[in-house]
C-alpha cells in the first residue's frame, strides 16, 4: 500500500489554494476618460489598487474547504481499512501456505494451486490500491476545479466595487512574497464573504432535501 500511502500524506489542501495566483480585475478606465481623471488615476494610490488574500487564514477558516476536507478524510480512512483488511488477508494466506509447504504437507498439484492463488490474490490487491489512488487523485482534481470556480467567482464579484489591479496570493508556506503590508490584507473580508455564500448554498440544499423526502 505504499503508493497509496504517499498519497494519503500529500493531499494537502494548501496546495490547492495555491493555484488562487494572481488575479486581474476586470475594471478597466473608460475610452473616453479626460486628462484629469487619468491624472488622478496615475496618482492614486497604489494601496487601494492592490491587495491580497493570506491563504493560509483561508484555508483554515473557509468552512466548506474545512467540510470538504473533512469528507475526503472520512473516504482516505475508508480506502486505508479496505485495503489493510486485504492485506491482512493476504499475509495469513501466505504464511499458512508458507507452513504447509514447510512441514511437506502439500502435494505438487496444491503447491501450485495455491501459488497461482496467492500470485491472484496479490495481483487484485495491486490492481484495487491502484484504481483506489486513481480515484482519490480525480476527487482531488475535481475539487481543485470546484475550488478554484469560486474563487474566481467571488473575487470577480468582491472586486465590482473594489476596483483592485491584482489581488495576490500570500502564503508563508509558499515563498514567493517574502514581505507584505498588512494594511493590503483583505482575507477577513473574502473569508466572510465566501462563508456567507456557503452557508446560504447549505440552507437551500437543506431545504431541497427536505422536499426530496417528504
Amino acid at each position: 500500500m505504499k503508493n497509496l500511502s504517499i498519497l494519503f500524506s500529500t493531499l494537502a489542501f494548501v496546495g490547492v489554494l495555491a493555484l488562487f495566483g494572481l488575479r486581474m480585475s476586470e475594471h478597466k478606465s473608460g475610452a473616453t476618460q479626460g486628462a484629469a481623471d487619468k491624472e488622478q488615476s496615475t496618482n492614486t494610490d497604489t494601496r487601494g489598487r492592490i491587495a491580497y488574500v493570506n491563504i493560509d487564514s483561508l484555508e483554515a477558516r473557509y468552512e466548506y474547504l474545512k467540510n470538504k476536507k473533512a469528507d475526503f478524510e472520512e473516504r482516505k480512512k475508508g480506502m486505508s481499512n479496505e485495503l489493510e483488511r486485504s492485506q491482512r488477508q493476504f499475509q495469513q494466506d501466505y504464511q499458512s501456505a508458507e507452513r504447509k509447504a514447510q512441514a511437506g504437507t502439500l502435494t505438487e498439484a496444491e503447491y501450485q494451486s495455491t501459488a497461482k492463488r496467492l500470485q491472484q490474490m496479490k495481483q487484485s490487491l495491486e490492481a484495487r490500491e491502484a484504481a483506489l489512488t486513481e480515484k482519490l487523485l480525480a476527487e482531488q482534481d475535481e475539487f481543485n476545479k470546484d475550488l478554484q470556480q469560486r474563487l474566481d467567482n467571488f473575487l470577480a464579484d468582491y472586486n465590482k466595487d473594489k476596483h483592485y489591479d491584482y489581488i495576490l496570493s500570500y502564503s508563508k508556506s509558499v515563498g514567493l512574497i517574502m514581505l507584505v503590508n498588512e494594511e493590503l490584507d483583505i482575507t477577513d473580508e473574502v473569508v466572510a464573504g465566501m462563508n456567507e455564500l456557503y452557508a446560504k448554498e447549505a440552507t437551500k440544499e437543506n431545504k431541497d432535501t427536505k422536499k426530496k423526502n417528504k
